[in-house]
């Protein structure tokens, strides 16, 4: 039995929570005991983790709980290890994750209102709930699991107001069956944020990274002080976005803010290893002008390779001055190797094998990702300028995020959208030209009020000389593994468009690696199908994590994509590098 007073109480005994953030969805899932062993030897009792719901139901109705989506088997893990699991369900995670963890198709409906009470939306929780809860059921702590806390919703307070709404989601996980206590999260520094987020009968716990003393206060003067004090995320570093400089963190404040955090009551590292961002999982934070980077290293106690780091050592001996630790051997071997350079064996230019990898969907007015049933990655619109047209004018109303416009397959310009803010002219265009607008999709905002705003490539119109322009071939670019297996290599190329590079290398040995691609500019780099993410020179990121279970022995494959047609050279090397 779990109880939450002015103490946490499990099963009669008073117990203090020190819980790590690992998040099995940036962790391959051969790494997950891993992990969980060095989260047990730091000396922590819990690991915490999110559940993105649009990681299980990418597509409507179609729910995926196999290899790197089975949380079961990671719940299992950690009850090995004698560990609690904090669960966090809810529809909305943030994370720094794509769409906040919600499912693109939820704005396929143009009419779609998010974290609200707004029946289509609420309906579609219900369903998602009706496949996970009752999974997750049997895992909670007086069933015999170690389930101990179920997250209702996360940092409500900071968006909105609708009390019914988080009723709803709390009375639904009631429903199917969830007898645990229940907890939300909020910042303490503005009242009505936190304010916002509580719900009745739940604990109210706060996420910060300093101030510890003060913030504690402040969410007992909030709570009426009837309840145990817990950070929920203890944020021991911070993420980064693509063109910033590399979040870190003052390692002895931290251990300053830890012992404090320690002495006065409970604790979740956020994060204890960060992970990565692999394929188009990446969000974006509303009013930041990049998306985040591949990496979500995050400054963690462990890197985003798994190594201990001196945080992990000096958080270590701070747990261990208030309780024993018990520790267990390290199950997993883990090597890294650099391959060393890798000789390119292939190039096709996008246009040279569109028609290809993509079937075209014809269209009077431009299409959205949503409206093609496409998640990530990129979108091609083409349309024909009529003979009349000597001029040319472009401007774009409502569209996102990046577009590369080409003329005849000729690169015209490339712009974030929101940098645009007049018109591409020119005033001798070709009569008759063929204009292609490759659209990136930097991922979709995951905090802030702009939620309701993510659909991707063209929603509006493409403005051509001051007219709307009509009449489109739209090409779906997911690049996922069936379109890359259609590239023949062998059909083209043409320099200065988007296009492919094929590498090739022997491995006899699989480990871990990281791969460096100087002189590329922008794009996304797959190995043996599998899709790394996305890379950009501008940093501050300049590598990309292969954990070894996605090699194979013998000859391994990798293909890079860059929008910009910028040829360079391909590495393997055995570290990160910022």
């Amino acid at each position: 039995m779990v109880e939450i007073n002015e103490k946490v109480v499990i099963d009669g005994k008073e117990t203090g929570i020190i819980s790590g953030s690992i998040h099995y969805f940036r962790v391959v899932p051969e790494y997950w005991q891993d992990r969980l062993e060095k989260l047990k030897n730091m000396g922590c009792n819990t690991v915490e983790t999110y559940i993105p719901w649009n990681f299980h139901e990418e597509k409507k109705g179609q729910f995926n709980w196999k290899g790197g989506h089975d949380v079961f088997k990671f719940i299992e893990l950690a009850s090995k290890l004698g560990l609690y699991v904090i669960i966090r369900p809810s529809p909305y995670i943030c994370a720094e994750w794509e769409f906040g963890g919600l499912p693109y198709w939820l704005l396929k409906e143009r009419g779609m209102r998010l974290r609200c009470s707004y029946k289509p939306y609420l309906d579609a929780i219900k369903s998602y709930y009706e496949e996970l809860i009752p999974r997750l059921v049997p895992y909670q702590h007086d069933k015999g699991g170690n389930i101990i806390l179920f997250q209702i919703e996360n940092e409500y307070g900071y968006y909105g107001t609708d009390h019914e709404y988080m009723k709803f989601l709390a009375d639904t996980m009631r429903s199917l069956g969830v007898t645990q206590p229940f907890v939300t999260s909020d910042g303490p520094w503005v009242e009505a944020s936190f304010k916002n987020g509580m719900v009745k009968g739940a604990w109210s716990t706060g996420n910060f990274g300093s101030q510890v003393e003060t913030q504690f206060n402040t969410m007992e003067k909030y709570t009426g002080g009837n309840k145990a004090k817990m950070c929920m995320e203890f944020w021991c570093g911070w993420f980064d976005a693509w063109g910033e400089p590399h979040h870190t963190s003052d390692l002895e404040q931290n251990k300053k803010d830890l012992a404090d955090v320690i002495k006065t009551g409970h604790v979740n590292f956020y994060m204890f290893e960060g992970g990565t961002n692999f394929g188009y999982t990446a969000g974006r934070n509303f009013g930041v002008k990049n998306a985040d980077i591949t990496s979500y290293d995050y400054d963690a106690i462990l890197t985003e390779d798994g190594q201990i780091t001196p945080k992990y050592e000096a958080f270590k001996k701070i747990i261990s001055e208030s309780r024993k630790i018990e520790e267990v051997p390290l199950s997993t071997k883990i090597c890294r190797k650099a391959y060393g350079e890798l000789k390119c064996t292939g190039r096709a230019d996008l246009f040279t094998v569109l028609d290809d990898i993509s079937t075209k969907i014809s269209s009077p007015y431009p299409l959205t990702m949503e409206d093609i049933d496409q998640s990530g990655g990129y979108i091609l619109y083409r349309t024909r300028l009529p003979e009349y047209e000597k001029a040319l004018s472009i401007k774009f109303d409502r569209a996102g995020d990046r577009v590369n416009v080409f003329e005849n397959q000729k690169p015209l310009f490339a712009v974030a959208l929101e940098e645009m803010k007049e018109a591409f002219k020119r005033e001798d265009a070709p009569a008759g030209s063929v204009v292609d607008m490759l659209f990136e999709n930097y991922g979709r905002v995951n905090f802030g009020p702009a939620l309701e705003t993510q659909r991707k490539g063209i929603e509006g119109y493409m403005i051509l000389n001051d007219h709307l322009q009509h009449g489109y071939d739209i090409y779906s670019l997911p690049l996922d593994e069936k379109q890359l297996s259609k590239i023949d290599f062998a059909k083209g190329f043409n320099e200065g468009c988007p296009a492919f590079y094929k590498y090739e290398f022997e491995a006899d040995e699989l480990c871990d690696t990281f791969l460096e691609a100087k002189g590329f500019e922008k794009g996304v780099a797959f190995v043996n199908g599998f899709n790394l993410g996305r890379y950009w020179n501008i940093g501050p990121q300049k590598r990309l994590y292969i954990p070894a279970p996605l090699l194979k022995k013998g000859k391994n494959t990798i293909i890079i994509f860059d929008t910009e047609g910028k040829e360079g050279t391909v590495s393997l090397e055995d570290s990160l590098i910022w």
